[in-house]
């Protein structure tokens, strides 16, 4: 029986075990009557669901009965007591009957019991619950008797009824794993032979044996009715087999699990395999035909980038169609692998077989698949290509069709620079064309045939004719466009000369203008002395060479642009005005310069003259200058200072003076001062005249007086030589006589 069938009658705690136990180490049974009327049929029930619980080891030592009859009336615990004779007669040792202080006639009622002793086969005593202690300890008593043991019926039952469902459950799961086990191995033996055996158990054995060590781990940590930190005793303990045959289902169930694990691990390998072999089927069967067969009708390149970008769409949907049976196949290929790494022996030869046979097919097919795309690529870039070849050729005819009419030689440079960059462009798309032609050819003339040795020979040389075909046809546009090129370079080339001509003719007038400029404000100075004029003489021939140089070259520049205008036949240009302006100011800087040598060469005449006059050399003596050339030196320069206010007059009939009014003022100012130096020479030359004649006359007077001066001289010599003489003549007389 278990408790589930009579769950209602148990949670009324008719009866209990509470786990406590009495001096001879037996189970104490207690039956708490309440004041209401007890249902003798679920006591009874109670009592046979409680009696089988303990093992039969523990039914020997014998039951010690605790009637608690203080809340109820004495037939009923009479009643109790006779039917504990019926239930349980031979287990029963001592029936102990609490009984209500006062109430009931203790001699009658125990005269009763003893009269029925010899037939009950069972001692029965009635006490009080405060000297229930003379036959049970304190602590194999709950608290309603005074003892100290802690028991809570409900925890109990729902533990039991935990019990009952995983002993239940894992009896039910080991006969139906034996059945699958054993079926599985007859099934082993004997493959050939249909299985039928397919089923799975009742019962999940995961949450079983999760059950199970949940509530072993119970039955060995906590008891059901002990507290964590008292002494307390369990019904469910050793003694009652709740943990051996806890562990002992959970053993066989473990291994009769394992076992089963086996079985669906080999049951799941062979349904792998089968799904594996009817999927490889598949991708094989439909690569080798519907897949092949799409590859087989695709065998063009266009002959346009819009054609080859739909055959590439085309292929894209194909690849798309391929890609799905790709992936089922590297899932296969992943599941075989796996299948592989743990698979038995004897499956190792078909799993191999079935992996290479898959992956034979699937390469064959990528790698057709991988060369139709290279071709499509290379034939979209083939035409795309040519396509701005052909936008380049077009460009490029269209600029040499046009009519040249630029502005100016360098809008020529730039446009013959443009034209000479679109001819390069075109020459290096047009190689690039050939090597793009060229890959595309190597790639269609080393086509493997395709499956089942079809192969597209005849489909191959029309595209190498079209491929070969537009080679040639923009080869020869090229070359029509470079003819064209080179007549239009010639001619661009003559044009860019004759605005260059032009340029430059114009330029000459320029600097000859310039020259003139320089030469009328510049070119005043006239010099401080005769060896400045001639150097700047000098310099003026030069300067008068440069500007010849520059007329002359002028003229040539426009009799070429004559010549060029001739060659292209260009009417509407014209360089008439360069000509007379080159002339016209040519004729201005002669006569320009003409005036300047007259100035300079009158300006050297007057420095020579004057610098005569004035130059004095001391190693010579005074030579005295006539008057002539005083007079020479003044008239030139008066000349010379008349010269620079008179305007120089051009043929047309302009003037123009040379440099600023303060420049000639300033080369006046130099000649005045000279002609002032050669004046104030003329004066100082006619006082020293009259200096040098009133000297001559004091020489004269001095030499008179020097000579009076040396004649009193030498007379007084003359008379100090006598004297002398006589003197000596006296020394000589006075000697004479002392030696005598």
């Amino acid at each position: 029986m278990e408790a589930t069938a009579i769950l209602p009658i148990m949670k009324k705690r008719l009866a209990f075990l509470s786990g406590g136990k009495d001096r001879r180490s037996g189970l104490i049974l207690t039956i708490p009557l309440c004041s209401e009327q007890t249902n003798m049929d679920e006591l009874s029930a109670t009592l046979d669901y409680l009696l089988g619980i303990p093992s039969e080891k523990c039914k020997a030592r014998g039951f010690t009965v605790i009637v608690d009859g203080r809340k109820s009336q004495w037939n009923i615990v009479k009643t109790v007591v006779l039917m504990l004779q019926n239930v349980i007669p031979a287990e029963v040792s001592l029936v102990c009957v609490v009984k209500p202080d006062e109430f009931w006639d203790k001699k009658v009622t125990h005269f009763c019991f003893w009269k029925e002793k010899d037939r009950l086969g069972f001692e029965v005593i009635l006490v009080s619950a405060n000297k229930l202690t003379r036959y049970i300890e304190p602590c194999q008593l709950t608290e309603e008797f005074g003892g100290s043991l802690v028991y809570d019926h409900i925890d109990w039952l729902n533990k039991r009824l935990v019990f009952e469902k995983f002993t239940r459950e894992s009896t039910s799961l080991l006969d139906e794993l034996a059945v699958i086990n054993g079926n599985e191995t007859g099934n082993q033996q004997d493959k050939e032979r249909a299985t039928d055996y397919n089923f799975l158990p009742s019962f999940d054995p995961e949450t079983v044996l999760q059950t199970g060590h949940e509530l072993l781990s119970e039955l060995q940590q906590r008891r059901f009715n002990g507290s964590e930190g008292g002494v307390s005793w369990s019904p469910m303990d050793d003694e009652l087999l709740a943990q051996p045959q806890v562990m002992k289902l959970l053993d066989s169930l473990r291994e009769q699990y394992t076992r089963y694990q086996e079985v669906c691990r080999q049951r799941s390998k062979r349904t792998q395999l089968e799904e594996i072999q009817q999927k490889v089927m598949q991708v094989v069967n439909w690569l080798e035909g519907p897949g092949t067969e799409q590859l087989r009708t695709q065998w063009g390149i266009g002959d346009s980038i819009r054609a080859s970008q739909a055959l590439q769409q085309k292929h894209e949907e194909i690849e798309s169609q391929h890609s799905e049976w790709f992936a089922v196949y590297v899932e296969l290929n992943q599941q075989i692998a796996a299948m592989l790494n743990a698979g038995d022996e004897e499956d190792l030869v078909e799993l191999k077989g079935l992996q290479q046979q898959l992956s034979d097919v699937c390469y064959r097919q990528a790698s057709q698949l991988e060369f139709r795309q290279n071709i499509l690529q290379s034939a979209h870039e083939f035409h795309g290509v040519a396509q701005d070849l052909s936008q380049q050729l077009d460009g490029l005819l269209g600029m040499l069709c046009a009519d040249v009419a630029p502005a100016d030689g360098a809008a020529i440079q730039q446009t013959l620079k443009h034209l000479e960059e679109k001819l390069k462009s075109v020459g290096g798309t047009l190689q690039g064309l050939r090597e793009k032609g060229q890959v595309l050819l190597d790639q269609i003339s080393n086509q493997a045939s395709w499956a089942y040795g079809k192969d597209v020979t005849i489909e191959n040389k029309e595209n190498v004719e079209h491929i070969q075909g537009v080679m040639e046809d923009m080869q020869l546009r090229k070359q029509r466009c470079e003819d064209m090129v080179d007549v239009r370079r010639l001619k661009m080339l003559q044009m860019v000369q004759l605005f260059k001509c032009e340029e430059d003719a114009a330029q000459a007038v320029e600097w000859l203008s310039e020259l003139l400029e320089a030469q009328l404000k510049t070119h005043v100075r006239l010099g401080d002395d005769a060896q400045e004029v001639k150097s700047l003489l000098e310099k003026h021939r030069k300067f008068v060479d440069v500007a010849q140089s520059t007329y002359d070259y002028g003229r040539q520049l426009l009799q070429a642009t004559v010549v060029l205008c001739q060659s292209l036949r260009c009417t509407t240009r014209s360089s008439g005005d360069t000509l007379p302006r080159l002339n016209r100011v040519w004729k201005q800087f002669t006569v320009t310069s003409e005036e300047r040598v007259h100035r300079l060469e009158m300006a050297s005449t007057f420095h020579t003259a004057a610098e005569k006059i004035l130059k004095e050399c001391p190693e010579q003596p005074k030579v005295c200058i006539d008057l002539e050339a005083y007079e020479e030196v003044e008239a030139v320069g008066k000349s010379l200072l008349d010269r620079l206010t008179v305007p120089v007059v051009y043929p047309d009939g302009t003037e123009q003076f040379f440099g600023s009014p303060s420049d000639m003022a300033s080369s006046a100012e130099h000649v005045r001062e000279k002609m002032k130096l050669v004046g104030m020479k003329k004066l100082q030359q006619e006082e020293e005249e009259q200096q040098e004649e009133e000297e001559e006359e004091e020489g004269r007077r001095r030499r008179r007086r020097m000579r009076r001066r040396r004649r009193k001289r030498r007379r007084r010599r003359r008379k100090k030589k006598k004297e002398s003489q006589i003197r000596l003549l006296q020394q000589i007389a006075n000697g004479l006589s002392y030696v005598t």
